[in-house]
């Protein structure tokens, strides 16, 4: 998951360096929280937040299976 939301990221800002994506559990859930730079934040979050839903469709998909609900943060 952490991989996933870390290249399409990389893929999306002009500083790929400063790309960080931190994961946290808890017992049902699972929280990956994007950081990039500032300049970067709109690209990540898209017009209408409409990259940034795209990116949590992928990673609905990509848990479908799993019992686990996945939240994606951006910093």
């Amino acid at each position: 998951m952490e991989e996933l939301v870390q290249f399409i990221a990389e893929a999306l800002v002009e500083e790929p360096q400063a790309v960080r994506v931190y994961r946290k559990e808890t017992r049902r859930t699972t929280i990956l929280k994007l950081r990039v730079a500032p300049d970067d934040t709109g690209r990540v979050i898209g017009r209408n937040g409409r990259v940034a839903n795209a990116m949590r469709t992928l990673l609905d998909v990509s848990t479908r299976q799993s019992d686990r609900d996945v939240i994606l943060e951006i910093d």
